[in-house]
Protein backbone atom coordinates (compact mmCIF):
# COMPACT_ATOMS: atom_id res chain seq x y z
CA UNK A 1 0.00 0.00 0.00
CA UNK A 2 1.29 3.44 -0.87
CA UNK A 3 2.04 5.81 2.05
CA UNK A 4 -0.38 7.83 1.06
CA UNK A 5 -3.35 5.25 0.53
CA UNK A 6 -2.20 4.17 4.75
CA UNK A 7 -2.58 7.89 5.93
CA UNK A 8 -6.15 8.07 4.07
CA UNK A 9 -6.73 4.93 5.50
CA UNK A 10 -6.26 6.12 9.04
CA UNK A 11 -9.09 8.62 8.92
CA UNK A 12 -9.95 12.23 8.18
CA UNK A 13 -7.92 13.77 10.68
CA UNK A 14 -4.24 12.43 8.96
CA UNK A 15 -5.32 13.76 6.01
CA UNK A 16 -6.40 17.12 7.74
CA UNK A 17 -3.24 17.02 9.36
CA UNK A 18 -0.63 16.47 6.39
CA UNK A 19 -2.86 18.45 4.27
CA UNK A 20 -2.21 22.01 6.44
CA UNK A 21 1.37 21.16 6.77
CA UNK A 22 2.07 21.02 2.66
CA UNK A 23 -0.26 24.00 2.28
CA UNK A 24 1.50 26.14 4.97
CA UNK A 25 4.68 25.10 3.68
CA UNK A 26 3.78 25.99 0.08
CA UNK A 27 2.44 29.54 1.46
CA UNK A 28 6.06 30.20 3.43
CA UNK A 29 8.10 28.91 0.35
CA UNK A 30 6.22 31.28 -2.05
CA UNK A 31 5.94 34.22 0.68
CA UNK A 32 2.64 34.34 1.05
CA UNK A 33 1.40 36.53 3.88
CA UNK A 34 0.02 34.97 7.06
CA UNK A 35 -3.42 36.56 6.60
CA UNK A 36 -3.78 35.17 3.16
CA UNK A 37 -2.50 31.68 4.53
CA UNK A 38 -6.11 30.69 5.99
CA UNK A 39 -7.60 31.15 2.59
CA UNK A 40 -5.10 28.87 0.91
CA UNK A 41 -5.61 26.69 4.32
CA UNK A 42 -9.29 26.47 3.89
CA UNK A 43 -9.48 25.83 0.03
CA UNK A 44 -6.81 23.01 0.44
CA UNK A 45 -9.63 21.75 2.90
CA UNK A 46 -12.51 22.31 1.11
CA UNK A 47 -10.54 19.79 -2.19
CA UNK A 48 -9.30 17.54 0.06
CA UNK A 49 -12.89 16.98 2.60
CA UNK A 50 -15.50 18.72 1.27
CA UNK A 51 -15.51 18.22 -1.95
CA UNK A 52 -15.78 14.06 -1.27
CA UNK A 53 -18.69 14.40 0.85
CA UNK A 54 -20.69 17.18 -1.94
CA UNK A 55 -20.28 14.43 -4.64
CA UNK A 56 -22.47 11.92 -2.57
CA UNK A 57 -25.22 14.83 -2.64
CA UNK A 58 -24.37 16.16 -5.38
CA UNK A 59 -23.18 14.14 -7.76
CA UNK A 60 -21.65 14.89 -11.13
CA UNK A 61 -24.13 14.30 -14.23
CA UNK A 62 -22.12 11.53 -15.84
CA UNK A 63 -21.80 9.70 -12.33
CA UNK A 64 -26.01 10.13 -12.01
CA UNK A 65 -25.99 7.50 -15.36
CA UNK A 66 -26.60 3.69 -14.54
CA UNK A 67 -23.31 2.79 -15.94
CA UNK A 68 -21.37 5.03 -13.68
CA UNK A 69 -21.34 4.38 -10.16
CA UNK A 70 -18.21 5.77 -8.08
CA UNK A 71 -17.21 3.99 -5.15
CA UNK A 72 -15.70 5.48 -1.80
CA UNK A 73 -12.73 3.26 -3.02
CA UNK A 74 -12.58 5.40 -6.05
CA UNK A 75 -12.66 8.01 -3.86
CA UNK A 76 -9.86 7.43 -1.69
CA UNK A 77 -7.65 6.61 -4.60
CA UNK A 78 -7.98 9.92 -5.91
CA UNK A 79 -7.53 11.66 -3.06
CA UNK A 80 -4.47 9.55 -1.80
CA UNK A 81 -3.15 10.58 -5.55
CA UNK A 82 -3.57 14.23 -4.92
CA UNK A 83 -1.92 14.09 -1.25
CA UNK A 84 0.92 12.01 -2.82
CA UNK A 85 1.65 14.80 -5.51
CA UNK A 86 1.79 17.81 -3.21
CA UNK A 87 3.90 15.11 -0.76
CA UNK A 88 6.37 14.78 -3.64
CA UNK A 89 6.41 18.78 -4.35
CA UNK A 90 7.49 19.26 -0.74
CA UNK A 91 9.86 16.52 -0.76
CA UNK A 92 11.31 18.80 -3.87
CA UNK A 93 11.67 21.49 -1.75
CA UNK A 94 15.05 23.35 -0.72
CA UNK A 95 13.74 24.37 3.01
CA UNK A 96 13.41 22.10 5.70
CA UNK A 97 10.50 21.48 6.59
CA UNK A 98 9.14 18.91 10.10
CA UNK A 99 6.41 18.34 11.69
CA UNK A 100 6.43 17.28 15.27
CA UNK A 101 4.37 17.23 18.20
CA UNK A 102 4.15 18.76 22.01
CA UNK A 103 7.20 16.46 23.10
CA UNK A 104 8.79 16.85 20.33
CA UNK A 105 8.20 13.45 18.39
CA UNK A 106 8.73 13.92 15.03
CA UNK A 107 5.93 12.74 12.55
CA UNK A 108 6.99 13.75 9.39
CA UNK A 109 10.55 16.04 7.79
CA UNK A 110 11.15 16.32 3.29
CA UNK A 111 14.48 15.15 2.49
CA UNK A 112 16.15 19.21 3.15
CA UNK A 113 15.89 18.27 6.48
CA UNK A 114 18.05 15.74 6.68
CA UNK A 115 20.63 18.32 5.07
CA UNK A 116 20.06 21.41 7.23
CA UNK A 117 18.86 20.01 10.34
CA UNK A 118 20.68 16.63 10.69
CA UNK A 119 17.39 14.54 10.65
CA UNK A 120 17.91 10.83 9.87
CA UNK A 121 14.35 9.06 11.33
CA UNK A 122 11.00 9.45 12.05
CA UNK A 123 9.22 8.83 14.72
CA UNK A 124 12.75 7.44 16.58
CA UNK A 125 11.37 8.10 20.12
CA UNK A 126 14.13 10.60 20.38
CA UNK A 127 12.59 14.63 20.99
CA UNK A 128 13.73 17.02 18.35
CA UNK A 129 15.65 19.32 20.94
CA UNK A 130 17.89 16.02 22.37
CA UNK A 131 18.16 15.31 18.23
CA UNK A 132 20.00 19.12 18.04
CA UNK A 133 21.45 18.82 21.04
CA UNK A 134 24.42 21.29 21.63
CA UNK A 135 23.31 23.30 19.19
CA UNK A 136 21.67 27.05 19.33
CA UNK A 137 18.53 25.64 18.00
CA UNK A 138 18.48 22.44 20.00
CA UNK A 139 18.33 25.38 22.85
CA UNK A 140 15.59 26.88 21.59
CA UNK A 141 13.54 24.10 20.73
CA UNK A 142 13.59 23.41 24.59
CA UNK A 143 12.90 26.91 25.71
CA UNK A 144 9.38 26.67 23.64
CA UNK A 145 9.71 29.36 21.67
CA UNK A 146 7.69 30.52 19.32
CA UNK A 147 9.35 33.99 18.12
CA UNK A 148 11.22 33.74 14.72
CA UNK A 149 14.78 33.70 14.38
CA UNK A 150 16.25 35.33 11.93
CA UNK A 151 19.72 34.02 11.73
CA UNK A 152 20.90 30.55 13.56
CA UNK A 153 24.27 28.35 12.85
CA UNK A 154 22.94 24.83 11.00
CA UNK A 155 22.89 22.19 13.74
CA UNK A 156 24.40 19.71 10.89
CA UNK A 157 26.85 22.73 9.43
CA UNK A 158 27.89 25.44 11.60
CA UNK A 159 28.90 27.35 8.61
CA UNK A 160 25.48 27.76 7.27
CA UNK A 161 23.19 30.13 8.41
CA UNK A 162 19.27 29.22 9.23
CA UNK A 163 16.43 31.16 9.22
CA UNK A 164 13.77 29.41 11.63
CA UNK A 165 10.29 29.70 12.25
CA UNK A 166 8.33 27.78 14.47
CA UNK A 167 4.85 27.93 15.06
CA UNK A 168 2.05 26.31 16.61
CA UNK A 169 -0.41 23.61 14.19
CA UNK A 170 -3.84 22.93 15.68
CA UNK A 171 -4.20 21.88 19.00
CA UNK A 172 -0.88 19.75 19.73
CA UNK A 173 1.26 20.03 16.50
CA UNK A 174 4.20 22.35 15.85
CA UNK A 175 5.57 23.08 12.46
CA UNK A 176 9.59 24.32 11.95
CA UNK A 177 10.08 25.83 8.49
CA UNK A 178 13.87 26.17 8.10
CA UNK A 179 15.91 28.42 4.86
CA UNK A 180 19.46 28.38 3.96
CA UNK A 181 20.26 32.13 3.85
CA UNK A 182 23.73 31.54 3.70
CA UNK A 183 24.77 33.37 0.57
CA UNK A 184 22.59 36.39 2.11
CA UNK A 185 24.17 36.24 5.42
CA UNK A 186 27.65 36.80 3.42
CA UNK A 187 26.32 39.88 1.14
CA UNK A 188 25.34 41.39 4.52
CA UNK A 189 28.76 41.19 5.81
CA UNK A 190 30.40 42.26 3.04
CA UNK A 191 27.92 45.59 2.91
CA UNK A 192 28.74 46.06 6.59
CA UNK A 193 32.28 45.79 5.97
CA UNK A 194 32.15 47.73 3.46
CA UNK A 195 30.21 50.93 4.81
CA UNK A 196 32.35 50.78 7.71
CA UNK A 197 35.60 51.10 5.94
CA UNK A 198 34.50 53.83 4.16
CA UNK A 199 33.18 55.96 6.54
CA UNK A 200 36.53 55.23 8.72
CA UNK A 201 38.60 56.44 5.59
CA UNK A 202 36.54 59.31 5.20
CA UNK A 203 36.38 60.66 8.82
CA UNK A 204 39.83 62.10 8.36
CA UNK A 205 40.04 64.35 5.96
CA UNK A 206 36.74 65.43 6.53
CA UNK A 207 38.11 66.61 10.72
CA UNK A 208 40.89 68.04 8.15
CA UNK A 209 38.48 69.72 5.95
CA UNK A 210 35.70 71.16 9.29
CA UNK A 211 39.01 72.17 11.14
CA UNK A 212 40.60 74.51 8.22
CA UNK A 213 36.91 76.11 7.46
CA UNK A 214 36.64 76.81 11.36
CA UNK A 215 40.30 78.54 10.69
CA UNK A 216 38.73 81.10 7.95
CA UNK A 217 37.34 84.36 9.86
CA UNK A 218 33.94 85.47 7.97
CA UNK A 219 34.47 89.07 9.11
CA UNK A 220 38.22 88.91 7.26
CA UNK A 221 36.07 88.36 3.66
CA UNK A 222 32.86 89.54 4.34
CA UNK A 223 31.25 88.72 0.67
CA UNK A 224 32.27 85.32 1.36
CA UNK A 225 30.38 84.89 4.91
CA UNK A 226 27.34 83.19 3.68
CA UNK A 227 29.73 80.57 1.60
CA UNK A 228 31.46 80.19 4.61
CA UNK A 229 28.79 79.05 6.39
CA UNK A 230 27.06 77.06 4.47
CA UNK A 231 30.40 74.83 3.87
CA UNK A 232 30.93 75.06 7.85
CA UNK A 233 27.22 73.63 8.04
CA UNK A 234 27.66 71.03 5.49
CA UNK A 235 31.16 69.89 6.59
CA UNK A 236 29.64 69.21 9.97
CA UNK A 237 26.67 67.19 8.58
CA UNK A 238 28.94 65.06 6.87
CA UNK A 239 30.59 64.07 9.78
CA UNK A 240 27.87 63.44 11.69
CA UNK A 241 26.52 61.10 8.62
CA UNK A 242 29.70 59.24 9.14
CA UNK A 243 29.60 59.21 12.87
CA UNK A 244 26.49 58.07 12.72
CA UNK A 245 27.70 54.90 9.93
CA UNK A 246 30.09 54.06 12.06
CA UNK A 247 27.91 53.94 15.31
CA UNK A 248 25.26 51.52 12.96
CA UNK A 249 28.45 49.13 11.67
CA UNK A 250 29.44 48.66 15.56
CA UNK A 251 25.75 47.94 16.67
CA UNK A 252 25.07 45.77 13.80
CA UNK A 253 27.84 43.13 14.48
CA UNK A 254 25.97 42.91 17.92
CA UNK A 255 29.27 43.91 19.92
CA UNK A 256 28.67 43.44 23.86
CA UNK A 257 26.86 46.07 25.28
CA UNK A 258 28.13 47.07 29.20
CA UNK A 259 25.68 46.03 31.36
CA UNK A 260 24.84 48.70 34.32
CA UNK A 261 22.02 49.77 36.25
CA UNK A 262 20.24 52.50 34.16
CA UNK A 263 18.55 55.09 36.67
CA UNK A 264 15.38 55.58 34.59
CA UNK A 265 13.87 58.61 36.85
CA UNK A 266 17.01 60.83 36.27
CA UNK A 267 17.03 59.83 32.15
CA UNK A 268 13.38 60.86 32.21
CA UNK A 269 14.34 64.17 33.44
CA UNK A 270 17.55 64.73 31.31
CA UNK A 271 15.13 64.09 28.31
CA UNK A 272 12.50 66.80 29.48
CA UNK A 273 15.34 69.10 29.90
CA UNK A 274 17.08 68.69 26.44
CA UNK A 275 13.63 68.62 24.38
CA UNK A 276 13.08 72.19 26.34
CA UNK A 277 16.06 73.04 25.10
CA UNK A 278 15.66 72.18 21.57
CA UNK A 279 12.27 72.98 21.44
CA UNK A 280 13.12 76.87 22.95
CA UNK A 281 9.32 77.18 24.44
CA UNK A 282 7.32 76.27 21.21
CA UNK A 283 5.65 73.10 22.54
CA UNK A 284 4.32 71.33 25.52
CA UNK A 285 6.67 69.05 27.17
CA UNK A 286 5.86 66.80 30.32
CA UNK A 287 7.04 63.59 31.53
CA UNK A 288 4.45 60.85 33.09
CA UNK A 289 6.76 58.46 35.03
CA UNK A 290 4.26 55.63 36.42
CA UNK A 291 6.99 53.52 37.78
CA UNK A 292 10.61 54.05 39.37
CA UNK A 293 12.40 50.52 37.47
CA UNK A 294 15.33 50.49 36.45
CA UNK A 295 16.77 48.97 33.46
CA UNK A 296 19.79 46.60 32.81
CA UNK A 297 22.12 47.75 30.15
CA UNK A 298 24.24 50.59 28.64
CA UNK A 299 23.80 54.28 29.72
CA UNK A 300 25.16 55.83 27.12
CA UNK A 301 23.33 53.66 24.13
CA UNK A 302 20.17 53.94 25.67
CA UNK A 303 20.21 57.47 26.30
CA UNK A 304 21.55 58.11 22.81
CA UNK A 305 18.43 55.67 21.47
CA UNK A 306 15.72 57.73 23.97
CA UNK A 307 16.99 61.00 23.57
CA UNK A 308 16.79 60.46 19.80
CA UNK A 309 13.13 59.78 19.62
CA UNK A 310 12.22 62.44 21.95
CA UNK A 311 14.51 64.65 19.46
CA UNK A 312 12.23 63.67 16.19
CA UNK A 313 9.33 64.41 18.20
CA UNK A 314 10.43 67.90 18.82
CA UNK A 315 11.65 68.56 15.30
CA UNK A 316 8.24 67.07 13.44
CA UNK A 317 5.83 67.97 16.06
CA UNK A 318 4.51 72.09 14.73
CA UNK A 319 4.77 74.98 17.53
CA UNK A 320 2.19 74.66 19.87
CA UNK A 321 1.78 71.31 20.00
CA UNK A 322 2.17 68.50 22.95
CA UNK A 323 5.11 66.02 23.67
CA UNK A 324 4.85 63.21 26.45
CA UNK A 325 7.96 61.31 27.62
CA UNK A 326 6.39 57.84 29.23
CA UNK A 327 7.70 55.20 31.43
CA UNK A 328 5.58 51.79 32.78
CA UNK A 329 6.07 48.71 33.53
CA UNK A 330 3.80 46.23 31.26
CA UNK A 331 1.48 42.76 33.28
CA UNK A 332 4.27 40.67 31.89
CA UNK A 333 7.08 42.23 34.17
CA UNK A 334 8.65 44.17 31.20
CA UNK A 335 8.57 48.08 30.67
CA UNK A 336 7.74 50.61 27.84
CA UNK A 337 9.66 54.04 27.33
CA UNK A 338 7.29 56.12 24.88
CA UNK A 339 7.49 59.01 23.00
CA UNK A 340 4.05 60.70 22.39
CA UNK A 341 3.45 63.91 20.10
CA UNK A 342 0.33 65.79 18.65
CA UNK A 343 2.91 66.35 15.16
CA UNK A 344 1.90 65.74 11.83
CA UNK A 345 1.83 62.45 11.87
CA UNK A 346 2.42 59.41 9.67
CA UNK A 347 1.09 57.55 6.69
CA UNK A 348 1.19 53.95 7.21
CA UNK A 349 2.43 53.18 3.61
CA UNK A 350 5.67 54.75 5.13
CA UNK A 351 5.35 52.96 9.14
CA UNK A 352 7.17 49.54 8.09
CA UNK A 353 10.15 51.18 6.35
CA UNK A 354 10.97 54.04 8.96
CA UNK A 355 14.15 52.33 10.27
CA UNK A 356 15.83 51.70 6.90
CA UNK A 357 18.95 53.61 6.58
CA UNK A 358 18.63 56.80 5.11
CA UNK A 359 14.75 56.76 4.60
CA UNK A 360 12.63 59.94 4.70
CA UNK A 361 9.46 60.09 4.94
CA UNK A 362 9.78 63.77 3.42
CA UNK A 363 13.35 64.54 2.75
CA UNK A 364 13.11 68.42 2.28
CA UNK A 365 11.62 68.41 6.11
CA UNK A 366 14.19 65.77 7.44
CA UNK A 367 17.44 67.57 5.86
CA UNK A 368 15.89 70.98 6.94
CA UNK A 369 15.76 69.35 10.30
CA UNK A 370 19.54 68.25 10.53
CA UNK A 371 18.67 64.96 10.28
CA UNK A 372 20.86 62.08 8.82
CA UNK A 373 18.25 59.40 8.02
CA UNK A 374 19.93 57.05 10.29
CA UNK A 375 18.35 57.83 13.78
CA UNK A 376 16.09 55.34 14.00
CA UNK A 377 17.73 52.69 12.18
CA UNK A 378 20.59 53.24 15.34
CA UNK A 379 17.70 53.47 17.97
CA UNK A 380 16.20 49.90 16.66
CA UNK A 381 19.35 48.49 17.00
CA UNK A 382 19.85 49.33 20.36
CA UNK A 383 16.62 48.38 21.68
CA UNK A 384 17.37 45.01 20.09
CA UNK A 385 20.38 44.47 21.67
CA UNK A 386 18.70 45.22 24.89
CA UNK A 387 15.88 42.47 24.24
CA UNK A 388 13.54 44.59 23.34
CA UNK A 389 11.69 46.00 20.00
CA UNK A 390 10.34 49.04 18.80
CA UNK A 391 6.61 49.58 17.82
CA UNK A 392 5.78 52.67 15.68
CA UNK A 393 1.95 53.93 15.92
CA UNK A 394 0.57 56.95 13.83
CA UNK A 395 -2.29 58.25 11.81
CA UNK A 396 -2.01 61.22 9.69
CA UNK A 397 -3.37 64.25 11.40
CA UNK A 398 -3.36 62.44 14.83
CA UNK A 399 0.19 62.36 15.97
CA UNK A 400 2.78 60.10 16.60
CA UNK A 401 4.06 57.11 19.19
CA UNK A 402 7.46 55.46 19.98
CA UNK A 403 7.74 52.79 21.90
CA UNK A 404 10.44 50.88 23.03
CA UNK A 405 9.36 47.68 24.45
CA UNK A 406 11.85 46.14 27.33
CA UNK A 407 11.63 42.57 27.61
CA UNK A 408 11.40 41.66 31.89
CA UNK A 409 14.44 40.08 32.10
CA UNK A 410 16.19 43.94 31.17
CA UNK A 411 13.85 45.67 33.93
CA UNK A 412 15.36 45.96 37.12
CA UNK A 413 12.39 45.80 40.35
CA UNK A 414 11.63 49.32 41.82
CA UNK A 415 11.73 50.27 45.24
CA UNK A 416 15.58 50.54 45.59
CA UNK A 417 16.69 53.39 47.90
CA UNK A 418 19.39 54.06 45.29
CA UNK A 419 16.86 54.65 42.85
CA UNK A 420 14.53 57.07 44.80
CA UNK A 421 17.43 58.94 46.10
CA UNK A 422 18.58 59.42 42.62
CA UNK A 423 14.95 60.33 41.36
CA UNK A 424 14.79 62.98 44.43
CA UNK A 425 17.99 64.69 43.58
CA UNK A 426 16.40 65.04 40.35
CA UNK A 427 13.25 66.69 41.24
Amino acid sequence: MRPTKALFATGPAAVLTVSLTLTALTAAIWGVNWWSLGIALGGQLVVLLWLPAAAETQAHPLEQSPRFSPTRKDRQRRLSSQLGDVRDAASALPDAVVLFDQQGQVYWFNPAARRLLGLRERRSGIPLARQMAGSELGIRLLQDNNEPIAEIPAPEDPSLRLSVTIMPFGSRLRLLLARDISALSRLEQVRRDFVANVSHELRTPLTVIHGYLELLDPTDVPELAPVLGEMRMQSQRMRQIVEDLLTLSRLETGEALPEEEVAMVPMLETLRREAEALSRGRHAIRVDAASQACLRGSTHHLHSAFSNLVSNAVRYTPSGGEIVIGWRQTADGGATFSVRDSGLGISAEHLIRLTERFYRVSSSRSRESGGTGLGLSIVKHVINLHHGRLLIESEPGQGSTFSCVMDAACVLPPGRDDINGAAASAD
